[in-house]
């Protein structure tokens, strides 16, 4: 075999040379191909794949005024509650027993205070104050849908012979009612209450008040 002149056997290598370089350059790039790929996948998922962010779950608010009156399960009373800006009272009678209770509306969710360790905690809005009463360790559910007068809280205070008499009644739209009264420490009939009128209590006329007359005298 004739050998391959100098010039020849440079040109074979340099070709060989610059063939490797193109195959290498080639490789190279087919290998760094599915990285790119990943990094362009992974910046679109972030771009567009982000958790949305949790929803805040709202308080819900208290009615600025409402009024509510309904009847307690399990134990035959009434029981009514008002709001007036952000205070709140209720009133709990089985014409016999009876319980105030008072407190502030922050929010939807309001407990209010009575005598000793009663409460009344109570869910307000939605047409409808419900929660639980409890008085003397026993507790029971209540509902109480919205009242408009003629239904809804009423009170009376006053001085007959020199002893102070408190009453309360509660009224429902159906004309259901339920009331107690007391001079001094001593429990009294409380008469039928016309709402409207002056009811008498142990021979003398009292002023029974609607909740908006009254409810500024709580504490």
């Amino acid at each position: 075999m004739a050998r391959l002149g100098p010039a020849l056997t440079l040109a074979a290598g340099g070709l060989v040379a610059a063939t490797l370089g193109v195959l290498s350059v080639s490789a190279a790039s087919s290998a760094g191909a599915p990285h790119a790929a990943r990094a362009e996948t992974q910046s679109a998922e972030a771009t567009t794949g982000a958790t949305p962010p949790k929803a805040v779950k709202t308080a819900r608010q208290a009615p600025a005024r409402a009024d509510y009156a309904g009847r307690v399960k399990g134990n035959g009373g009434l029981i009514a509650v008002s709001v007036r800006g952000g205070k709140v009272i209720a009133y709990f009678c089985d014409g016999k027993a009876e319980a105030w209770f008072t407190g502030r509306a922050g929010d939807g969710e309001v407990t209010l205070k009575g005598f000793g360790e009663a409460t009344v905690s109570t869910r307000l809005g939605d047409g409808k104050a419900s929660g639980e009463l409890a008085i003397g360790g026993k507790t029971w559910d209540f509902t109480a849908p919205v009242a408009k007068k003629p239904s809804g809280l009423y009170r009376a205070s006053a001085i007959v012979r020199g002893a102070r008499v408190k009453a309360g009644w509660i009224v429902l739209a159906d004309g259901t009612q339920t009331g107690a009264a007391r001079l001094d420490d001593r429990p009294v009939e409380a008469p039928v209450l016309t709402p409207g009128t002056d009811p008498t209590i142990e021979g003398t006329r009292v002023d029974a008040k609607d909740v908006d007359e009254f409810i500024g005298e709580m504490p």
